[in-house]
């Protein structure tokens, strides 16, 4: 990797102390922020009545007879969403880092495996033909999760080659087999008996956290939160892969078996957090690049702060979905899209950067 500049706040956060302070002041933040979003909404709580709830909630204490319609918005509607939207956000930011080192590309995303478009397409599948119907509740989500892991297989398999997987093989199997799913997903909606497919797909392309509830939390916990862990053990990988396969095999990285593992991780970390949330663009493929402008190309310092950054992001965007129009609510796609466009231009126009190092 390139040396990083010895000033600067790219400088300051080269140690390891800097980036554990860059770290927990983030933490706070993201505490902060949400608290604050728990509040906020059609029925606007204080903060501290919002922390006096969560921690009755937590402890097992009492709340007042008065205040249990209150308890409720904030402890069985709010909290699991916004603690979603945290989880997915830094989800996204981290995987993003990963496929963008992996595929060696700066515009490659979490869905650019076409993992996305295999989630929608399940999610619609089960809509129009009512299967997984015994799931109940969860069925569209185990629709849409399916649907995903049957993306990343058809990936997989059409992309390798030899044994090889190389990074240009990949992008352009994953676009592909994307392409196909759409037009799955457009036939499904065609022959749909009624509008409820049509509805879906737009859920599914852009992204809402309107169906968070505590079920579904613990799962996407557990899957995020080892996905994060075991991406921050790969980021030496990451560094020598981002370089090529031929400086990876000489430095005793091997380019085939990391791509393949990280292929694995990534296409189970993204179905997941796809399937409750629908395909939420721009987040994945933004914040790693402002994250490194920041803290440098390094992928252990990207990898520590991404997440953080990235689920700060995603709780403000979904406070913003559900309260700027209130009572509708806007796709989470919109408001990405609004934010990480002009972002990315001022990326490619900022003099000195350039994607992935400088």
């Amino acid at each position: 990797m390139p040396p990083e500049p010895p000033g600067g706040v790219k400088g300051r956060l080269a140690s390891r102390k800097g980036l554990a302070l860059a770290c927990a002041g983030l933490f706070v933040v993201l505490l902060v922020s949400i608290v604050v979003a728990i509040g906020l909404g059609a029925a606007v709580i204080t903060p501290g009545d919002t922390a006096r709830y969560l921690w009755a909630a937590v402890s097992g204490g009492r709340v007042a007879a008065d205040d249990v319609t209150t308890y409720q918005i904030i402890w069985e509607i709010r909290t699991p969403r916004v603690l979603l939207a945290a989880l997915v956000g830094a989800g996204l930011s981290a995987i993003g880092v990963a496929i963008q080192a992996m595929v060696r590309n700066a515009l490659a995303d979490p869905f650019v495996l076409g993992v996305s478009s295999g989630a929608s397409a399940g999610a619609v599948a089960v809509t129009v033909t009512g299967g997984l119907a015994a799931l109940g509740v969860y069925a569209v989500s185990a629709g849409a999760f399916v649907g995903a892991l049957v993306a990343s297989v058809l990936v997989y398999a059409a992309s390798s080659g030899r044994g090889s997987l190389s990074p240009l093989r990949l992008v352009l199997t994953g676009v592909a087999v994307s392409l196909g799913l759409q037009a799955v997903m457009s036939l499904l909606i065609y022959f749909a008996p009624d509008s409820e497919a049509t509805s879906m797909v737009l859920y599914w392309t852009m992204g809402s956290f309107g169906a968070a509830n505590w079920g579904a939390l613990p799962v996407v916990s557990a899957v995020v939160l080892l996905g994060l862990a075991l991406l921050y053990r790969y980021g030496r990988a990451l560094d020598v892969l981002a370089l090529g396969d031929e400086t990876a095999a000489s430095l005793g990285v091997g380019p085939d078996r990391h791509r393949k593992a990280l292929l694995v991780l990534v296409s189970l970390v993204t179905g997941v957090m796809v399937a409750v949330s629908g395909a939420i663009a721009f987040v994945g493929l933004v914040m790693p690049h402002v994250v490194r402008m920041v803290v440098g190309a390094t992928h252990a310092r990207v990898l520590a702060v991404a997440p953080l950054a990235g689920a700060i992001f995603m709780v403000w965007v979904d406070l913003v979905s559900r309260t700027l129009v209130a009572p509708r609510e806007l796709p989470l796609g919109v408001i990405t899209a609004l934010v990480g466009v002009p972002v990315f231009v001022l990326l490619m126009r900022r003099r000195g950067y350039m994607f992935g190092g400088r």
